[in-house]
This record gives structure tokens, sequence and C-alpha cells, in this order.
């Protein structure tokens, strides 16, 4: 199989069902900046934090599912989805760290070491990629799980970041105003 097929060339895509669209549908942004996103987490991977790793590597396979379901405008059956149980997850990810964690009395900064700038920054398209699946559902039906897994996946980017950079000793910074 070829990488390339030309198919794209005149700006249009093929969907799930083979529906030719143009990239820049709602549907085609939602579903890129998921990509991104996911691409980003492949960067920062490998942390130096095995837990981190691991959940990292589950939480890319969730946003290959959301491509996938994002790419089909038929809610095929066959298409795996994100559900609840995977923003369940998530939420007890997040809540596994407190204890390591001081808690926040204001903003701060993303910054810090290079895994936790990243997961900041990680934390930031996200957060797109949720503005984007808001976006497609404003005019196509989509999956709401995944509009919950991406706002719940921002905030234990969010989590993640303070968690690596507290083990690495990197202090928080809050903004100045």
């Amino acid at each position: 199989m070829k990488i390339y097929t030309g198919r794209g060339d005149e700006g249009m895509t093929d969907l799930r069902n083979m529906a030719r669209v143009s990239k820049t549908s709602a549907r085609i942004e939602a579903y890129g900046t998921v990509d991104e996103a996911n691409a980003l987490i492949g960067v920062i991977r490998p942390s130096g934090h095995d837990d981190i790793d691991e959940h990292l590597r589950a939480i890319q396979n969730h946003l290959h599912v959301i491509q996938a379901d994002f790419a089909d405008p038929d809610d095929d059956s066959d298409v795996p989805r994100i559900d609840e149980s995977d923003v369940d997850e998530l939420e007890s990810w997040m809540d596994g760290y407190d204890d390591e964690l001081d808690p926040l009395t204001s903003f701060i900064l993303p910054s810090g070491s290079e895994p936790g700038a990243k997961l900041h920054h990680a934390r930031a398209v996200v957060r797109r990629a949720e503005r984007r699946a808001v976006q497609l559902a404003a005019s196509d039906p989509i999956n709401v799980e995944a509009i919950a897994y991406l706002n719940r996946l921002s905030d234990a980017l969010f989590v993640f970041g303070r968690v690596v950079n507290k083990r690495e000793g990197v202090p928080e910074e809050s903004p100045t105003y």
C-alpha cells in the first residue's frame, strides 16, 4: 500500500464512508487537531516516569479511537468509541496524584522541566481539539463522550505536568499581575 494517493491534492479528503469533504471542514479540523495532540504526546514519551508513560500510551490509543470516531459521519457501530469508563479512568489517574501534589493556590505558568513543559503544551493543544470537537458537534452529531474525554484529558495533562515538575524538583511559578 502506498502512503501517497494524490486524492488530496485538490484540498479534499475521504471520510470513513468514502464521502469527499474539504480538508477545512469542521470534521477534518476536529480529528486533525486530535491527531496533532496525539503526535505531541508521542514526543513526550518517554517522559522518564514509568507511570506517566503508561498513562500517555493509553491516552494515545484513546486519541486514535477519537480520530476514527470523528472520521465516521455515519455513526457506524463497527467503529470503536470512547465511553464514560474512559473518562472515569482519567479522573482516577488524576485522583491518584492528589497526595503527591501541593494544593493549587493560584494559576501557574505552563513551564518547568522539559517533559513537564511539553505536557503543558499538549494540554493546550488538547483544549484546542476540544474546541474543534464542540464546533463539529454544533453542526453534526458526534459522540459526546469524546468531548468529555478531551475536556478531562486537558485536566489530566495539567496534573501530569505538575507531577513531573515536582518529581524533577522544578518549582511552579505563578504569573504576576
